[in-house]
């Protein structure tokens, strides 16, 4: 269905059973980000919230919480984009077949931007920052925060919409050192066009025209966080999902997306920063406070009736993994056609997406030898690591399986498959001193820290134990010892205080260990943590802890570990110091007397009561 805006989107969720509107009055401090969560966490509806606390218009939110939603959404256009994406990856597939795509070339005359001077919804009338829903979503936050913005910006040296990048980037609106209506931070990561764009504008010392929409059809939001092929744009990637051209116009030289419910417009000048967050953020930690680039307010606008759309993140699984699934579901083997041979890949969600990423390759550079080790998957893993968003991953394992049984989406299995191949000795490829994801405070400053390649293959080395074995019963230093899955043995010991102090701690646990070798046999992996029985608790909690809290080039060592001609391996198990860190972020938790409020919605007369017991 094609969507000429977010409220119809709405209408048609709440005629299919897929929306509730919230009457009561909430509160945008807190209390809303704390009802999406728990709505959000009983796999409940999109939430359109009618009468917010400060402000005069309306939120919505969940909109995506799962992925059939975001399926029914784009359901008359999905195979359509799926099939453009496979011709854009294959288009010989065209010439061969032209007949059979000429559905497909009428469904891309949409992908066209159409230039609407004269239809301006969302210019219908100009507001200031503080009549928006000022949502703060954590306790710690810095200030209010747009959460699902669209932030346009042109290349200076190639203006225009088709060489403009459309990206979500989160915007802070209040707080700090911000002039409230006059200026918010543009927090912005690594490998984002809007930074080549600044860069350009910086170099001629010009300011960077910028304009944030936010609302409008859902396939707009989707767009802007789209792993697009080289040369497709965001927006005409919009208009084929939307089933409908992106439409715009100019207002005083900025780009404005009239099918928005909001449009803020501003300017980005050189040099000029200012301290940007707290803010609680997808890897289920506080992204801290940094300077990031300043956006000077030139004007913000509305349509009648808007309705603000918003997200919360948090530790994963949140909304937007069910971004990741709809991207996943559209895009198919794209990335496998860009990297030669690369089968599979998974950047684990429960990981916080670029901490972990699985993936399985081909071995094809010796068949002819008898025995069996990685050889084209480190080539792979190179090329993984220097593509796009893949490169901020910090743990790679990659394997190949002959007999096509292991997919890095069954994540218990993949890593049972591994860990009883991979040889320690030769399987660990450090890369230090390198970038790291912006947002991951496991590293040695924002933005830098190091990555590891596991890559296995070949014939198992162990098989892995289903039982805590009995050595890890009185190691001194070690408070409490589980199993976290077949192989994987988590330690809980005390709080971690400096690094001297943890090598000491590590080699005292090493020296232990090494009169064990007999009983580790079957153990691959050690977690040293805080809390074992936490970690071994579920997949996602070992996931969560062991691969956001470790920054492999400071935090794995191994039991009798060695370093050979620049090379580092051990012959017992890996062991990977997971506890938090000084400088470790903050994790998110919920507010108690937030949880207690909003418990009305559900009770009997509250908005929710009725979807709650019906489900």
């Amino acid at each position: 269905m094609a969507y000429a805006s977010l409220e119809e989107c709405l209408i048609d969720l709440e005629k299919n059973g897929h929306l509730v509107r919230i009457k009561e009055e909430v509160d945008p401090h807190l209390e809303m980000a704390a009802i999406h969560l728990r709505v959000y966490a009983q796999k409940g509806p999109a939430l359109l919230f009618e009468n917010v606390k400060g402000t005069k218009f309306r939120a919505a939110s969940n909109i995506f919480g799962s992925l059939e939603r975001s399926k029914f959404m784009f359901r008359d256009t999905m195979d359509s984009v799926q099939k453009i994406i496979a011709l854009k990856n294959n288009p010989i597939e065209a010439f061969k077949k032209p007949f059979a795509h000429i559905s497909t070339a009428f469904a891309a005359i949409k992908a066209l931007p159409l230039k609407n001077p004269n239809k301006k919804p969302v210019l219908f009338e100009e507001i200031n920052i503080d009549d928006l829903p000022l949502i703060q979503h954590w306790p710690m936050d810095g200030g209010a925060f747009v959460t699902l913005p669209q932030v346009y910006s042109e290349d200076i040296d190639k203006p225009g919409i088709m060489n403009a990048n459309l990206g979500m980037y989160r915007i802070q609106l209040t707080g700090n050192d911000y002039i409230l209506n006059k200026e918010i931070g543009l927090h912005y990561q690594l490998h984002r066009g809007i930074g080549v764009h600044q860069s350009k504008a910086n170099a001629q010392n010009k300011a960077l025209k910028v304009s944030c929409f936010i609302g409008g059809p859902p396939s707009h939001a989707l767009s802007a966080v789209m792993p697009l092929p080289e040369g497709m744009s965001e927006m005409t990637f919009a208009g084929l999902l939307g089933g409908r051209r992106f439409r715009y116009t100019y207002k005083d030289g900025f780009c404005v997306s009239t099918d928005a419910d909001f449009v803020i417009t501003g300017e980005v000048f050189p040099n000029e920063n200012k301290p940007e967050g707290p803010f609680g953020d997808h890897l289920g930690y506080y992204s801290l406070k940094h300077d990031f680039p300043l956006m000077k307010v030139h004007k913000v606008y509305a349509r009648k009736d808007a309705i603000w759309s918003f997200t919360v993140v948090g530790r994963p699984p949140q909304e937007d993994t069910s971004f990741g699934e709809l991207i996943h579901e559209i895009t198919g083997s794209a990335l496998q056609k860009e990297i030669p041979g690369l089968k599979e890949v998974n950047a684990v969600d429960a990981a916080g997406v670029h901490p972990l990423l699985l993936a399985i390759g081909s071995e094809r550079y010796t068949p002819y030898a008898q025995t069996k080790h990685p050889a084209e998957l480190l080539t792979i893993a190179n090329h993984v690591l220097g593509t796009g968003q893949l490169s901020l991953a910090k743990f790679l394992f990659i394997t190949a399986d002959d007999e096509q049984k292991v997919s890095t989406h069954h994540i218990a299995d993949y890593f049972r498959f591994v860990l009883e191949r991979i040889d320690w000795r030769r399987d660990v490829h450090f890369h230090t001193q390198t970038t790291m994801d912006t947002l991951d405070y496991s590293g040695t400053g924002l933005n830098t820290g190091s990555k590891v390649v596991f890559a296995a293959y070949g014939q198992k080395q162990r098989e892995l134990t289903a039982v805590l074995p009995t050595c890890f019963h009185n190691v001194n230093g070690v408070n409490t010892a589980a199993l976290a899955q077949n192989g994987v043995v988590t330690l809980s010991m005390s709080a971690f205080e400096t690094y001297e102090k943890a090598a000491v701690e590590i080699e005292l646990l090493n020296q232990q260990l090494l009169h064990q070798q007999e009983a580790l046999a079957q153990t691959a992996l050690i977690i040293v943590c805080d809390d074992a029985d936490f970690v071994a608790e579920t997949l996602n909690n070992f996931l969560w802890v062991s691969f956001t809290r470790c920054n492999p080039s400071h935090d794995i060592y191994g039991v009798d570990s060695f370093t050979k001609n620049k090379h580092w391996g051990c012959n017992g198990p890996l062991i990977i110091d997971a506890r938090i860190k000084p400088h470790h972020a903050p994790p998110l938790v919920l507010d108690p007397a937030i949880e207690q409020k909003i418990n009305r919605l559900w009770e009997r007369g509250g908005s929710l009561y009725e979807w709650s017991n019906k489900h």
